[in-house]
């Protein structure tokens, strides 16, 4: 889909309807790659959709009745999603940090079971191990071991998992000043770090496509629905 957008113009837009996070995926997955998106709203399809020449819903239907009503409103007009320099390199660097993370994690399980075959009576509290001050101590004991393959094994799982514990650190360290550069009210904001400000940063895509606390909360699935309310019924308690 990326590769057929790019062959059609330098310049595009992706209009995607707003269907609250079910849209969420594609819309952080062409952030990503740097395309600009527009978010429409349900309620401005409606006439299109009872107008059209053909009957019935298909996936060809609803796009042409999402292109005509983001052409009809102006595509100017409505709320627009683009990462750019800075922004983009925060979110880029974010995911890649967190997918180091993953890895990290992944092999820190792996290596409990081995050292627990290896020491059954050495106790190793949780999350210990994603310390340097640990690592260190995990290394030592593996180098003055009796040399065996689980004993191998286990020396290039924690070779590995020092390295990325210095990668993640370092990431960490970039995010930082490129946050303190782009966003530094967030940093000020009690609670806030500087991982949850790149996150924030990388998601939001740009505060000021969203008018309201609401509107910024539709994105993530977390806003209240709205209930219908008939002229002649009174409004829920």
């Amino acid at each position: 889909m990326l590769d057929w957008g790019r062959q059609l113009d330098s310049e595009r837009v992706w209009v995607i309807e707003d269907v609250r996070n079910v849209s969420g995926s594609l819309e952080r997955f062409l952030l990503d790659r740097g395309e600009t998106i527009v978010r429409l709203p349900p309620r401005l399809m409606a006439d299109l959709r009872r107008g059209a020449r053909e009957r019935g819903k298909s996936d060809p239907i609803d796009a042409l009745a999402i292109a005509r009503a983001a052409l009809r409103e102006g595509v100017d007009t409505l709320p627009t999603a683009r990462l750019a320099g800075p922004e983009l390199e925060i979110r880029l660097l974010g995911l890649h940090r967190e997918r180091l993370v993953d890895s990290r994690t992944r092999l820190i399980n792996e290596l409990r079971w081995e050292l627990h075959d290896l020491w059954p009576e050495w106790e190793i509290p949780g999350k210990a191990l994603v310390h340097p001050k640990w690592q260190t101590k995990v290394t030592r004991r593996l180098q003055s071991a009796e040399p065996s393959v689980r004993v191998r094994i286990a020396r290039d799982m924690i070779r590995r998992i020092r390295e990325l514990t210095r990668t993640i650190g370092a990431l960490r360290e970039e995010l930082a000043a490129l946050v303190a550069q782009t966003a530094p009210q967030l940093l000020a904001e009690t609670g806030i770090g500087v991982l949850l400000a790149a996150k924030f940063i990388g998601e939001i895509a740009g505060i000021d496509r969203f008018s309201s606390d609401a509107q910024l909360a539709r994105p993530a699935g977390c806003a209240p629905i709205p209930r219908l309310i008939r002229a002649d019924r009174p409004p829920p308690p």
